[in-house]
């Protein structure tokens, strides 16, 4: 009978380190087969990466190279020696002021400015409209730019959400009057554009106001989109509560908790971390719609870098101020995707 006993310690067999690939090695295996696994795959791979090459290169020539930044006595005639050689980025300093704060009156323009980075509701919106502390009280239709933006996004997401939060529930009520509400709130705003709601707020709602009763423009513009993000925002929720596993509804029950509370404290925690990416891409498609107020003649950011370049002098370099206008979009929206990241990154640490 043939015994099996333990081997001492120090002759035991050594394992065979595994052999780890390096990182030049991982990058070729990756290029072979998703780029140059075949011979029309290699071909194709090797045109696109020469029309890019073409691309970056024409692209670094206009926007670097040959490009004119600053213009010392603030005439475009250089600009426009060469156009189509290269960028004029002077047009940028020069229109700056007006791209990011309308018709602001120029020397009050620190108030916009220091609203921007403030960015507290209450106090953001007692500087804005001044008439406090000796400063001087500026109408809502001069107001424009960047802070208009900023205003309609915030507050919009700020009222959508809570506002999308009890439409979602509303859609999974058992009573039938609440459901219904719900269902045909959600199903009226998203069946139309948000053009629609604007047109609505500033040209019809007015209609059916008694005589001498007037509410600010800007005012019905953001209501119109807390509704309109109220309705999206909702149906992501509620996309989140469907995916909450039923065994945590019941031992939400089992323990006594009332409604508000098992959906406060169990339900709608998973819910919301089930929904992250999809409510970040809301919040991203949502703060580039701000766009639209145009139709009803709000000078958000678009609007007044639009307006900027009517210059006769600066006519010719929009696409220089469309760049930098698109830079600030993907600044904040870049900013929000990031965040996004760190908590799906957190949520997972933390179920771990």
């Amino acid at each position: 009978m043939t015994i099996l006993m333990d081997a001492p310690e120090n002759q035991l067999p050594l394992a065979r380190p595994r052999s780890r690939r390096t990182l030049a090695g991982r990058a070729i295996g990756w290029l072979r087969a998703n780029l140059f696994s075949s011979i029309t795959s290699s071909v194709v791979t090797l045109l696109l990466l020469f029309v890019l090459g073409k691309a970056l290169v024409s692209l670094g020539q206009w926007g670097f190279w040959n490009a004119i930044w600053f213009l010392p006595d603030n005439n475009s005639s250089a600009c426009r020696a060469i156009r189509g050689l290269g960028a004029c980025w002077a047009v940028i300093p020069e229109k700056l002021r007006f791209i990011l704060f309308g018709t602001y009156p120029f020397d009050q323009q620190w108030r916009p400015a220091a609203a921007m980075l403030i960015f507290l509701a209450l106090f953001y919106l007692s500087l804005m409209w001044g008439g406090i502390f000796g400063m001087l009280f500026v109408s809502q239709d001069r107001w424009g730019g960047l802070p208009v933006t900023l205003i309609l996004a915030t507050f919009g997401l700020a009222f959508g959400f809570p506002l999308g939060i009890l439409v979602a529930l509303g859609r999974r009520s058992k009573l039938p009057a609440i459901h219904s509400l719900s269902v045909l709130y959600v199903e009226l705003i998203r069946g139309v554009p948000l053009i629609s709601l604007l047109f609505m707020a500033s040209v019809m709602f007015p209609l059916f106001m008694p005589d001498g009763v007037n509410i600010d423009k800007l005012l019905r513009a953001q209501i119109a989109f807390i509704l309109f993000a109220g309705a999206y925002l909702a149906e992501v929720i509620r996309g989140g509560l469907q995916a909450v596993p039923r065994g945590q509804h019941d031992a939400a029950d089992a323990l006594g908790l009332s409604y508000w509370k098992k959906n406060g404290l169990i339900i709608l925690p998973q819910a919301i971390r089930h929904v992250i990416p999809p409510l970040v891409n809301t919040f991203i498609a949502f703060f580039k719609d701000t766009s639209l107020v145009l139709i009803i003649g709000i000078f958000d950011l678009l609007t007044t870098a639009k307006t900027a370049i009517i210059d006769p002098a600066w006519q010719s370099f929009s696409v220089e101020v469309y760049v930098f206008v698109a830079l600030i979009y993907f600044a904040f929206c870049f900013a929000m995707s990031r965040y996004s990241r760190r908590l799906e990154a957190q949520d997972g640490h933390k179920a771990r």
